[in-house]
């Protein structure tokens, strides 16, 4: 989603929110993705993307979960007047013989890897409805 007449001096405002906004966002989306009845992977899948997280911390000190990163972003260019929500980068479990789960298939890292990337998109989803609650608030104020 985009917003018309976005000023950059509320773009500035609300990437001070960011941090905060992908805090709960992240919080949320693991609620929606990963718990309960409706979960998207199974307790064993999810212990095993805990396993994977813990031991790419240990190795590179970045593992797959709060990995991920968002940035509000023109949307339609640098001059559209726009704003929105993007992931600039998305965890995933790495292609080369993921070194604590050898046993790990490839069919099951690219399923596993498809699930981050929704998370993560999910994740800028909810961002991104928080960025419009604000612009909103802002416009409404009186604001740019």
């Amino acid at each position: 989603m985009a917003f018309a007449n976005v000023g950059r001096e509320s773009v500035r405002r609300a990437r001070e929110h960011l941090e905060e906004w992908t805090f709960e966002a992240r919080d949320r989306a693991y609620g929606e993705r990963f718990d309960g009845p409706d979960a998207v992977v199974t307790d064993e899948e999810l212990q095993l993307l805990d396993r994977i997280d813990s031991d790419l911390t240990r190795r590179s000190g970045e593992g797959l979960w709060d990995a991920d990163e968002y940035a509000i972003v023109p949307a339609g260019g640098a001059d559209a007047g726009d704003a929105r929500v993007v992931c600039t980068y998305h965890p995933e479990i790495p292609y080369e013989g993921f070194r604590g789960e050898e046993s790990l298939s490839e069919a099951t890292r690219e399923e596993l890897n498809d699930v981050l990337w929704d998370y993560a998109e999910r994740v800028a989803a909810l961002v991104e409805a928080d960025l419009e609650t604000f612009l909103q608030t802002s416009r409404s104020d009186g604001g740019d």
